[in-house]
């Protein structure tokens, strides 16, 4: 089902709780909502549909992943960027990471590593942060 986007700020700043299984319809509405906005979106935390869980999907090079409750464990060259967000007006300036790599737990739950670089890196990194309740 396609969400509404959520636009409160103090909803967006609060840390998002750990995913569970039981949190699977969360992750079929996220991945739906991106879909729908796939023209002008690359990237969504569940926060953004309005729910505070550790789930985020994002455009994979032409895919989409889902990744629960994920954590950057590690991150090398930084640079600066500046990024829009479906959840907030403008764009903003914030610093990312060429390469990081993230421990997360799959569709079926189970741990995985990952390396990601550049476009995808920066796209994690941000969709991350709002799990964090960071708003760049």
């Amino acid at each position: 089902m396609v969400r509404p986007i959520m636009k409160d700020e103090a909803f967006l700043k609060q840390p998002s709780e750990p995913a569970v299984e039981a949190d699977m319809p969360i992750a079929r509405d996220l991945l739906d909502t991106l879909k729908a906005n796939a023209s002008h979106c690359v990237g969504m935390a569940a926060n953004m549909i309005g729910e505070a869980k550790r789930i985020i999907a994002v455009d994979d090079e032409g895919s989409y992943l889902l990744m629960f409750n994920p954590v950057i464990i590690e991150r090398s060259g930084p640079y600066e960027a500046e990024e829009g967000c479906l959840s907030l007006t403008g764009t903003r300036k914030t610093t990312r990471y060429k390469k990081i790599t993230v421990r997360y737990q799959n569709r079926v739950f189970r741990e995985r590593e990952r390396t990601f670089r550049d476009w995808t890196a920066q796209i994690v990194q941000h969709e991350i942060d709002h799990c964090n309740g960071v708003i760049i």
